[in-house]
């Protein structure tokens, strides 16, 4: 039998986090959400030491509420330097972060990504043993991009003319919490769906599925998130984990 471990979600009650609760919960382990709506600041420490005391294993899959630079910058900078001192007060044994696949580009051109490496950077130098997976871009988002990209009532959607390896929201989760039973690593792992296809074919089969018929189009003036991209930022390199559901299987499953 597996031995019960106590665990904490940071962004334990978003997308990705509520489904690793629930894998946890499954698996017979103790598992605390931590995040705002449970009375847990990462950028003040607020609440956090009460969320952590007796976790040996923190997963953080926490993220801003904006895309703004400054404020992402802000945000990922102060958590992280946060989130360490509060898991080496609290012993924690494990740390295992949701990153994204791209972050490791020298230079970084997206804000976003710029942000989370630096603090992938802080995690890797505050002596908390820790494993990394860099994801790409969720299924999920698939529509929200599309939203993004000019808003419902637009005649087209323009998006970065840049290729992509989206996953399963549910692959995502499964990793992440297969992770509490290994030792850390030290490292960071790649995980991405089982197919390339360009940014706009993603964007445009989420929409249709959602009854959004626009047109996306692929334009290489687009920025992805504030920065203009090659065609294979997004992507991941050799040696990538390939994640079993394809796109076309998750958009013909029922889901509220």
């Amino acid at each position: 039998m597996t031995p019960v471990v106590r665990i904490t979600v940071i962004g334990g009650t978003g997308l990705i986090g509520r489904k690793v609760a629930a894998r946890l919960r499954e698996a017979g382990h103790e598992v605390r959400a931590a995040s705002p709506s449970t009375g847990v600041d990462l950028v003040t420490g607020a609440g956090l030491d009460d969320a952590l005391a007796g976790s040996s294993v923190v997963i953080d899959v926490s993220k801003p509420r904006t895309y703004d630079p400054d404020a992402v910058w802000r945000h990922f900078d102060l958590a992280a330097r946060t989130l360490a001192g509060a898991e080496t007060r609290a012993r924690v044994i494990h740390h295992v972060a949701l990153s994204a696949v791209g972050t490791e580009r020298v230079p970084q051109p997206i804000p976003f990504y710029r942000a989370k490496a630096h603090g992938e950077a802080i995690l890797r130098s505050s002596g908390v043993p820790f494993s990394i997976v860099r994801a790409t871009q969720f299924f999920e988002f698939g529509a929200q991009i599309g939203a993004q990209a000019g808003g419902e009532g637009t005649d087209a959607a323009r998006v970065a003319d840049t290729q992509v390896q989206p996953i399963a929201g549910d692959d995502v989760a499964a990793v992440l919490a297969g992770l509490v039973d290994e030792a850390p690593s030290g490292a960071a792992t790649e995980i991405a769906g089982p197919d390339v296809m360009p940014l706009a074919d993603f964007v445009g089969r989420c929409l249709a599925a959602t009854g959004d018929g626009r047109a996306v189009i692929a334009d290489p003036r687009t920025p992805y998130f504030g920065a203009l991209i090659d065609r294979r930022e997004l992507l991941p390199g050799n040696g990538a984990w390939i994640a079993p559901t394809r796109l076309s299987d998750w958009l013909e499953e029922p889901r509220a």
